[in-house]
């Protein structure tokens, strides 16, 4: 259906080291490849992964550069059946210890990759072990930031949590899988900007039809940032108001 997650896009610095450690620890199997004369795209994700599920992409390019974390874009989130389990089975294969479950309180834990994209570990009842639950980024003007969602793409919140100094809020779209991968838009409250920096890349959301979803997207006034016709017709690209890229495709 149009509107789901299809994935999201990190930059990495070296692609065989990144590889190991998702297919190592996640347990990952590579699901596509595109070889460029500059740079390399592999699409990663557990081997049963729902058909409205996301992937991961990692990007490499061939220049050796080198990149900024930032702090606009927080984390993708992994699903297990225990948290505590899946932490200490990551530190028993010589993970990093980052945030465990106790400093979480229980019900969650954190790691990082070789390039130091955090990845958040949840305890869900549905998906496949270390599939991608969601992916968080921070915004600037909460209202806004959820009025993007549910205007250009019609997500609708599935979750929330308010705290004393932030808020998190969670959308899909209407009639999503519990499977499908969530957005999480985090705001904190204290009027803080953020630097998008160049470690993540972005999101992709799947269109039935790309040209449609385009022309549909325009009509919600999305920015026109990268449209089909300056992509070959096989996909395009806007942002949101925080300046977070959102990659459209069609997905067979």
């Amino acid at each position: 259906m149009s509107g789901t997650l299809d994935h999201v896009m990190m930059r990495v610095e070296d692609l065989d080291e990144s590889l190991d450690w998702y297919q190592d620890h996640l347990d990952y199997e590579e699901k596509g490849r595109w070889e460029a004369d500059t740079f390399t795209n592999v699409y990663l994700g557990p081997e049963d992964v729902h058909e409205e599920g996301a992937v991961l992409e990692l990007t490499y390019n061939h220049d050796g550069r080198t990149y900024e974390m930032g702090d606009a874009w927080g984390h993708i989130a992994v699903r297990v059946d225990d948290v505590y389990d899946a932490y200490e089975q990551l530190m028993d294969e010589g993970v990093g210890d980052y945030r465990d479950p106790d400093s979480c309180g229980g019900s969650y834990a954190f790691v990082t990759d070789p390039d130091g994209h955090e990845v958040e570990i949840v305890e869900r009842d549905h998906g496949a072990p270390w599939s991608l639950d969601h992916t968080m980024m921070r915004v600037e003007d909460a209202d806004e930031a959820i009025g993007f969602w549910t205007r250009k793409f019609e997500y609708e919140h599935t979750g929330r949590w308010e705290a004393d100094t932030f808020a998190n809020y969670f959308l899909k779209p209407e009639g999503a899988a519990d499977e499908a991968m969530a957005v999480e838009l985090t705001y904190n409250y204290d009027g803080r900007s953020y630097d998008l920096g160049d470690a993540w890349g972005h999101l992709a959301v799947r269109a039935d039809d790309l040209h449609d979803y385009w022309a549909t997207l325009q009509e919600r006034e999305a920015e026109d940032y990268r449209d089909p016709e300056s992509c070959d017709d096989r996909y395009a690209f806007t942002k949101d108001q925080d300046g977070h890229e959102i990659e459209i495709l069609e997905r067979e």
